[in-house]
C-alpha cells in the first residue's frame, strides 16, 4: 500500500483535543497508558495462540521494551504482541467505535469469555502521547503476517494521520514519540524506570529497558546492549494467598505506604458477581501525623485491570477509614476513569460498601482474638473509627461494638458489650460522662451516687465523643443516659424509701432553694436538691436537651458561638457547707456563699469560671471572717 492520508473520525479530534489541553493534568501518565496498550496487544496474542501456536513464530516469549535516544529526542514502547495489519491500524488508530479490544471481544463466544478478562481495553490512551508528543509514529506487523506486510501510521495529533506498507520482520507494535519542545526531562532512564516502576510495576510482562553502566572516562552512566527489566512482573493482589507468605505481605505494604513498620493486620480477598475486583487492604500500626486532617486522600490505590489508575482513590474507602492503605485492582471500571466518575459510579459504591465490610471484618477478627493488639489499634485509631457513628448509620451496629472506652471500673478497654454483659439487675441504661480529661472524669461529683451503688458508668474524653453520641442513642436495646443531665433516675436501682426520703428533704429546704433562685438568678437556670451527690455539696448538671458543657467548651475553643443556656445547680442536702449556707444570715453573706457553691460545682465540672477574681475574693472573705 503507498502512502495514504486520512481524516481522523470527529470523536477522535474531539479526544485529541480534551487529551492535549484538559484530560491529563498529570503528563507522566503516557508511559502507564502505552506500557499497558503493550501489555493488552501481547495478552491478544497469548489468546489467540491458545487455538493457533504458530502465532509465536520465532518468539515464544512476550515482552515490552522502552528505551529513548537523547539525540533524536524520542522515547519508543515497543511490544511483541499481536500487533495490526494496515486495515486495523486505521480502525484502531483512527476511530474509537471500533477499538481493538471491543472488536477482539466480540469474537468471542460462549465459555471463551471467562477467559477474556486478561485482556485490557484499548481505548482513548493511545492518544495521551501527544501529551509530550509533536508526532507519533506507530510500526507494526499483524502476527502471522509476512514481513512485507508492516504497516506504518504517523500523526502529528491535528486532523490528519498517514499509512503506509513497510517492510517489519518482527511481529509486534513499535510506538516512537517525538517529543515536542520542553519535554527533555523524559530522555533520562531514571526518570523512564521511576514512571515504569510507580505505573506498570505489576504488569504480568516484564518491561525492559537497556542496562546503564558507569563510565569512568566520560564520568557518566552510559547505555549498554544489555536489557533488564524494570518491573516486578507480577502483580501480589492477583496471585493466590495460598501462594502469597506472611513476609511478602508485610513487604509490599512497607513499598506502598512508605512505612517501616509492619501492618498490624491486612486483608486479601477476590470478590465476584455484579462487580468484579480484588482488594488487599492494611490497618496500620501506627496512626501518621496527618491522621486528623480530614481532607487527606485516601490510602487506597486504585488499579484497572492491574493497570495503575490513583494513588489516593478516597471514594473506595469512607472518611472514617482513611488510616487503611492497600490496593483495590477492578475489572470493571473504565482505563480513563476521573475522580468526578469514582464519585457517581455504581461500582464503586458497591466496591466502597464491599471494602468497607472487609476491613470492619478485619477489626472484629482482631478485637476477638488478639484483644492486646486491638487495644494498640483503638490507641493509634479509636477517636477516628468513632466518626464513623454518625457517618455510617448501615454500619453503626458493627462499629458500636468495635468502640471502647475507659469506665469507672476500667481505665480502657470496655466495650459496649462487656458493659450491657455487667449491669447491675434492674439497670435500664448505659451511663456516661464526657470530661476535658480522664482525671475530670472520674472526680466528678455526678459519679458519687453511681459509685456508691457499684454502678459502671463510661468515661467518655475524647473530643470527637460529643459528636459521636448525637448520633449513637441506644446500644442493644439500652438507652445511653448521661449521669450530668437531666435528674438522676436510677429506675429499680433506688427503693422507694430513698425517693420518699429524698421528696421530703426537697420538701423540707424549699426555702433554702428559693433564697438560692433569687441569688443565682443570672447565673442558674434551676436550683434543686439531689441524690446523685454523696461527698460534695453541689454540681452543675444540664436539662436533658440542652448542651453539656463540655460540648459548649469545646465550640468555643474552636472559636464558634454555642447556644446560650444555663446549667442547674444541684445540691447535697447532707453536706456541711449547704447547712452553713441555710443557717447563713444577711443577704450578703448568703449570697457570697451561695456564688462558692455555684463556683465550685463549676470548676468541678471541668468548666471555666468568668470572673476569677471575684470567686477568690469571697473565699478569702470566708477564711477570714
Amino acid at each position: 500500500m503507498d502512502k495514504q492520508t486520512l481524516s481522523f473520525q470527529a470523536e477522535v479530534k474531539q479526544i485529541l483535543h480534551l487529551v492535549t489541553h484538559s484530560l491529563y493534568s498529570n503528563k507522566e501518565i503516557f508511559l502507564r497508558e502505552l506500557v499497558s496498550n503493550a501489555s493488552d496487544a501481547c495478552d491478544k496474542l497469548r489468546f489467540e495462540a491458545l487455538d493457533n501456536a504458530a502465532l509465536f513464530e520465532d518468539q515464544p516469549n512476550l515482552e515490552i521494551r522502552v528505551w529513548f535516544d537523547a539525540e533524536k529526542k524520542t522515547i519508543t514502547i515497543r511490544d511483541n504482541g499481536i500487533g495490526m495489519t494496515a486495515e486495523e491500524a486505521v480502525a484502531h488508530l483512527g476511530t474509537i467505535a471500533k477499538s481493538g479490544t471491543r472488536e477482539f471481544m466480540a469474537k468471542l463466544e460462549g465459555d471463551q469469555k471467562k477467559d477474556a478478562n486478561l485482556i485490557g481495553q484499548f481505548g482513548v490512551g493511545f492518544y495521551s502521547g501527544f501529551i509530550v508528543a509533536e508526532r507519533m509514529t506507530v510500526e507494526t506487523r499483524r502476527a502471522g503476517a509476512e514481513a512485507s506486510q508492516g504497516v506504518r501510521w504517523s500523526s502529528e495529533g491535528t486532523g490528519d494521520f498517514e499509512v503506509e506498507t513497510i517492510e517489519r520482520a518482527q511481529r509486534g507494535t513499535d510506538v516512537i514519540l517525538h517529543l515536542r519542545e520542553g519535554e527533555e526531562e523524559f530522555l533520562s532512564a531514571w526518570k523512564l524506570k521511576s514512571i515504569i516502576s510507580k505505573y506498570s510495576d505489576h504488569i504480568s510482562l516484564p518491561v525492559l529497558m537497556p542496562k546503564q553502566k558507569w563510565d569512568e572516562e566520560k564520568k557518566e552512566q552510559v547505555t549498554t546492549d544489555e536489557w533488564e527489566p524494570v518491573n516486578k512482573a507480577a502483580a501480589l493482589w492477583t496471585r493466590p494467598k495460598s501462594e502469597v507468605t506472611d513476609a511478602q505481605y508485610q513487604e509490599f505494604y512497607k513499598q506502598i505506604s512508605y512505612d517501616q513498620e509492619a501492618p498490624l493486620a491486612y486483608t486479601h480477598n477476590r470478590v465476584e458477581g455484579r462487580t468484579e475486583y480484588t482488594q488487599l487492604l492494611y490497618v496500620p500500626a501506627k496512626a501518621p501525623f496527618d491522621l486528623w486532617n480530614r481532607d487527606k486522600r485516601g490510602g487506597v490505590k486504585l488499579y484497572v485491570k492491574r493497570v495503575f489508575i490513583m494513588d489516593d482513590a478516597e471514594a473506595l474507602m469512607p472518611v472514617y477509614l482513611r488510616f487503611v492503605k492497600g490496593v483495590i485492582d477492578s475489572a470493571d471500571l473504565p482505563l480513563n476513569v476521573s475522580r468526578e466518575l469514582l464519585q457517581e459510579s455504581r461500582d464503586v459504591k458497591a466496591i466502597r460498601e464491599g471494602s468497607t465490610k472487609k476491613v470492619l471484618g478485619m477489626l472484629e477478627d482482631v478485637a476477638e482474638n488478639q484483644k492486646d493488639k486491638y487495644a494498640e489499634f483503638w490507641k493509634q485509631f479509636g477517636a477516628v473509627l468513632k466518626e464513623g457513628i454518625g457517618e455510617d448509620f448501615q454500619n453503626q451496629e458493627r462499629l458500636a461494638k468495635l468502640l471502647r472506652f475507659a469506665s469507672t471500673t476500667a481505665d480502657e478497654g470496655v466495650s459496649l458489650p462487656d458493659y450491657v454483659a455487667r449491669m447491675k439487675e434492674g439497670q435500664e441504661s448505659i451511663y456516661y460522662i464526657t470530661a476535658d480529661s480522664l482525671a475530670a472524669a472520674k472526680n466528678s461529683p455526678q459519679l458519687e451516687i453511681f459509685r456508691k451503688k457499684g454502678i459502671e458508668v463510661l468515661l467518655l474524653t475524647d473530643r470527637v465523643d460529643e459528636w459521636m453520641l448525637s448520633h449513637l442513642y441506644e446500644f442493644d436495646g439500652k438507652p445511653l443516659q448521661s449521669v450530668a443531665k437531666g435528674g438522676v433516675d436510677l429506675g429499680k436501682l433506688q427503693d422507694e424509701e430513698e425517693k420518699k426520703a429524698a421528696e421530703a428533704t426537697a420538701e423540707a429546704l424549699k426555702p433554702l432553694i428559693d433564697r438560692l433562685k433569687g441569688s443565682l438568678q443570672d447565673r442558674a437556670k434551676d436550683v434543686r436538691v439531689t441524690t446523685r451527690l454523696v461527698d460534695s455539696p453541689a454540681c452543675i448538671v444540664v436539662d436533658e436537651g440542652d448542651m453539656s458543657g463540655h460540648l459548649a467548651r469545646m465550640l468555643k475553643q474552636a472559636g464558634q458561638n454555642a447556644p446560650a443556656s444555663k446549667p442547674i445547680l444541684e445540691i447535697n442536702a447532707e453536706h456541711a457547707l449547704i447547712k452553713r449556707l441555710d443557717s447563713a444570715e444577711g443577704s450578703e453573706r448568703f449570697d457570697d456563699l451561695a456564688h462558692i457553691v455555684f463556683d465550685q460545682a463549676v470548676l468541678a465540672e471541668g468548666g471555666h469560671l468568668e470572673d476569677p477574681a471575684a470567686y477568690v475574693r469571697r473565699v478569702n472573705s470566708l477564711l477570714t471572717a
